[in-house]
């Protein structure tokens, strides 16, 4: 028996904007590694049943993630609770999105989408984000304090993002103003209205879709939404939804990735030391592991299935909390331990592996590189000017506010 309280539920908004809760993700990994969460009627809105099986391990976050026989994405989508007043009807809309495809179809989608996202397509980026990066540097510098969060964080990853599509430069703060929108649902800092920013995300999309139809050009949206390109195109409202992805799952991920890296660079100065003399290769997925930003998603059992010994009966969803595989003490040597230079680092953080491993990975590799490059070669001695802010959420990792002293 575990001994966490019957009432424990790992995607707890307010627990989350406290912590993690990696202590509890331990002795469930010890004592029940595929467990019972009995959910209020606010928690499992949109949903038709009373609560999930929470997943810990890492192997059987890893099976899960993989196995396509027995888990569907589309019956309830990857994301495990929403706002109190969520609807079913909100939840089968959100289907349209490629995360919430099952093959077929996600695997056509996603050979198309994986057009924009190919190593050449990538690595074409790497000149103009190492040149982005240094600009967002120099108006830090040129402030001397700020937030780290808006001003350097979430600069780049909104840059590359519309270096990506060719959207325009100066519209790449509607895409942080409506993914902050969609996500903050459960954060009261936020005046959020999530149906209305992805309404508002769809439409400006659809529009530039419409505009690469009409006069094409050497671009991705131009290859995405075009049907003489081999493969097929996407349709206008499969390119919004698209891009509803990449604002969330492009932004708010790396966004949060470089804040947790940075915050962790400052509670480990060893580290910060470490990274500014010898640039280990491993940085990069160590952040990414540590900061772990989306920390669960769900499937749905389409089979009785056991998972871990446990079986799950169809129609269930189970949580696949990656946070908790990240440190999995069976898998990593001294998980709780922030080390850059760890070689064996089998992290979840993009999604485990399988149909859904995220598209974008070498894409947020690139950009939280490229970010502390910079940030160690041109402030070095950056450091906390204030407490930061955790953001309010059920299953993101977000920091929504770290102040700073740039130097």
């Amino acid at each position: 028996m575990t001994a966490l309280p019957v009432d424990f539920d790992p995607t707890d908004p307010v627990l989350n904007e406290e912590r993690v809760p990696l202590q509890e993700f331990l002795e469930l990994r010890k004592t029940a590694p595929v467990w019972w969460v009995e959910q209020t009627p606010e928690a499992r809105a949109g949903f038709l049943d009373t609560g999930f099986w929470a997943v810990s391990k890492h192997e059987d976050i890893l099976a899960v993630s993989k196995d396509n026989e027995n888990f569907s994405t589309h019956e309830n989508g990857v994301i495990i609770r929403f706002a109190p007043d969520m609807t079913r009807e909100q939840v089968e809309l959100q289907r349209a999105m490629l995360i919430h495809h099952d093959a077929p179809d996600h695997t056509k989608l996603r050979q198309i989408i994986s057009r924009g996202f190919t190593p050449r397509a990538i690595n074409a980026l790497k000149d103009r984000l190492v040149e982005r990066a240094n600009n967002i540097i120099d108006d830090a510098l040129a402030k001397g304090e700020g937030d780290f969060v808006s001003e350097v964080a979430a600069e780049l990853p909104l840059q590359a993002i519309a270096e990506l599509l060719g959207v325009p430069q100066e519209d790449r703060r509607k895409l942080f103003d409506w993914s902050n929108q969609m996500l903050a649902y459960d954060d009261p800092d936020y005046d959020a209205d999530p149906e209305a920013a992805s309404i508002e995300i769809l439409t400006y999309a659809m529009a530039l879709a419409a505009e690469r139809k009409a006069d094409p050009k050497d671009d991705i949206i131009s290859k995405l939404v075009n049907a003489e390109l081999e493969g097929g195109a996407l349709g206008d409202d499969e390119f919004g939804f698209f891009v509803i992805l990449l604002a969330v799952a492009g932004n708010e991920t790396t966004r949060n990735a470089i804040s947790h890296g940075m915050q962790a660079f400052f509670e480990h100065p060893d580290q910060w030391e470490l990274w500014k003399k010898e640039r280990p290769d491993t940085m990069v997925d160590e952040v990414i592991r540590w900061a772990t930003p989306v920390t669960v998603f769900q499937r749905t059992a389409l089979n009785d299935v056991e998972v871990g010994g446990q079986l799950v009966k169809k129609g269930q969803r189970v949580g696949i909390f990656y946070a908790s595989g990240n440190h999995d003490e069976d898998v990593f040597d001294d998980p709780d331990t922030f080390d850059i230079t760890r070689e064996h680092n089998p992290h979840l953080a993009f999604g485990g592996h399988g149909a859904h491993y995220c598209i974008g990975a070498n894409l947020a590799r690139m950009e939280v590189r490229i970010m502390f490059d910079v940030i160690a070669d041109r402030m070095p001695d950056l450091k906390p000017n204030g407490e930061l802010r955790r953001l309010r959420h059920a299953w993101i990792n977000g920091i929504k506010e770290m102040p700073v002293t740039y130097a």
